[in-house]
């Protein structure tokens, strides 16, 4: 599974930050159910490795789980470890660039300027986040990267939602989108399983 293949599988990658082994097979086959088949669990709690082994357990052969906020070598690791699909961090150091190719690991690794953007094509990635989108120049900010890398695709992440989600991926360079408003929390702080399934048939619904 390459980071390419992920994005022909799909239009928006959840962004998921569980906090229980429990809460993820519970959402993530909520999501699967609505056609979200591309997920990606990040690194955000102590249980988050045992939650992504669960949900590879849980869901069907044709889910595509992967592992986020993979900030270093040992996590990267560790994630492969755990059978995660592929890998997505917030940035990108040389440490990890040569970490996740020595792994065979499909990554994600994410930008906020032209300049991380060419280091990122320079150690060989042409799939990169944008992160965070909306406070980094957003739309405006990837128009002007499709000029002058024009073989890159970037999935933006951080302020998407979904009265902007279209307007990314409208954009020749963009063919998927991150989304953490795919998985509210209420006031007691659960995530409702019935808004979920909500929010996730509409997300279903974008495309390219």
């Amino acid at each position: 599974m390459s980071i390419q293949a992920c994005f022909e599988q799909t239009s928006v990658i959840p962004v998921l930050a569980f906090e229980s082994v429990e809460e993820a097979v519970t959402i993530s086959r909520v999501l699967y159910q609505q056609g979200m088949k591309v997920l990606e669990i990040t690194l955000r709690h102590p249980t988050a490795l045992d939650a992504i082994r669960a949900v590879i357990a849980d869901l069907p052969d044709d889910a595509i789980v992967g592992a986020g906020t993979v900030m270093g070598p040992e996590l990267a690791e560790l994630v492969v470890g755990a059978g995660a699909a592929f890998g997505v961090s917030p940035g990108l150091t040389p440490e990890l660039a040569a970490k996740v190719k020595e792994l065979n690991l499909p990554f994600l690794p994410g930008i906020a300027t032209i300049s991380e953007a060419m280091i990122a094509v320079s150690l060989g990635f042409k799939h990169l986040k944008f992160f965070p989108a909306t406070a980094s120049g957003g739309v405006n900010f990837l128009k002007a990267a499709g000029t002058v890398l024009p073989e890159v695709q970037f999935c933006p992440t951080g302020g998407i939602t979904p009265s902007n989600a279209a307007e990314f991926l409208a954009l020749k360079n963009v063919p998927v989108v991150g989304g953490s408003w795919l998985t509210p929390r209420d006031a007691s702080g659960k995530m409702d399983s019935a808004a979920v399934a909500t929010l996730s048939r509409v997300a279903a619904t974008f495309s390219v």
